[in-house]
């Protein structure tokens, strides 16, 4: 199985999202929707739209490098207004006058934002403690001490100002940022406070807003048993770097045995890499291990066939 890169609207989670999609795959390829295994890759708010990438089948094993990817996202915000969920979906907890904001004022403000930054943990966020997610605590009116968290934003660049409170920022940034927490940070920076209106990602990883298909149009697809764009589980991870295999050392991998690092030709000497098998595709995620061996951190099975389309899974 494949990756299907979706487009998601506002409105709904993620979870909406793969189970849609599960559903109708489900329906398309005539099997229990229990039998499908989807996941994603990198959850949205459901205020937020755009790049989701769908994992199907063995491409669930991908989601945790999928989430280790950097992103890309376009971001409007409004100064002069703070909310409890730093976005326009909250709730109003303080204003105040914007006064004579300016490009230039905001320019200036962002470079504090950019390389290694220090984030809080939004209250209302799925990250947990003591088993619970943050948003269970927040809804029941609690607050709890949140740890610090490195981050780095790689580029930050005001595309637009709109007077005399709204601003369009591009954002890249690694794994973990939440823009959400970098629109209230440069709010207070400024000193009018902010929260963040719109949010659109349009990039994660080596998968872009322009690759990608409408919900709907995917849903459309599958209901009328049209092809889907699947991207292959080796081009899912092409941020990470290829080495090509001779079957013997594929089955190897597969087996779990027991691989020299030298047996991997040209393979960088730190960091994930796929290994490949020609004709076959994604065989491993591999890193160096202990005594020049491989550390197998995700193997893949043969595939039984190429998914070109809905009817051929």
């Amino acid at each position: 199985m494949t990756v299907l890169v979706v487009d998601k609207p506002c409105g709904p989670t993620s979870f909406t999202v793969v189970r849609q999609v599960r559903r109708a795959l489900a329906r398309a390829w005539e099997k229990a929707p229990r039998e499908l295994k989807v996941g994603h890759g990198g959850t949205l708010d459901p205020m937020a739209s755009g790049v989701l990438p769908i994992c199907v089948g063995e491409a669930t094993k991908l989601a945790p490098f999928l989430l280790e990817a950097d992103k890309e996202y376009e971001a409007t915000l409004r100064f002069g207004v703070e909310t409890d969920t730093l976005d326009a979906e909250g709730r109003v907890v303080a204003t105040a006058e914007v006064g004579a904001l300016s490009a230039a004022a905001i320019e200036a403000a962002l470079d504090r934002f950019r390389g290694a930054i220090s984030q809080v943990p939004p209250m209302y966020s799925a990250l947990k403690r003591d088993g619970r997610p943050l948003h269970s605590y927040a809804r029941a009116g609690e607050e709890v001490e949140r740890a610090p968290r490195q981050v780095r934003v790689h580029a930050l660049t005001l595309t637009a100002f709109e007077p005399p409170d709204a601003a369009r920022l591009h954002v890249r940034c690694s794994k973990g940022t939440y823009v959400r927490v970098l629109a209230a940070d440069l709010g207070r920076a400024l000193g009018p406070g902010a929260h963040l209106t719109a949010l659109r990602r349009t990039a994660s990883g080596p998968f872009h807003a322009s690759a990608a298909l409408p919900l709907d149009e995917v849903l459309r697809r599958l209901e009328v048993g049209q092809s889907l764009p699947f991207v292959s589980l080796s081009d899912a991870l092409a941020h990470l770097p290829g080495i090509e295999v001779p079957e013997i050392v594929a089955n190897a991998l597969r087996r779990g045995q027991r691989v020299a690092w030298q047996d991997l030709p040209g393979a960088p000497a730190a960091g994930s890499i796929r290994v490949l098998e020609a004709g076959l595709g994604l065989v491993a995620v591999v890193e160096p291990g202990e005594g020049g061996t491989v550390r197998t951190q995700r193997v893949f099975n043969r595939p039984a066939s190429t998914v070109a389309n809905v009817t051929g899974a």
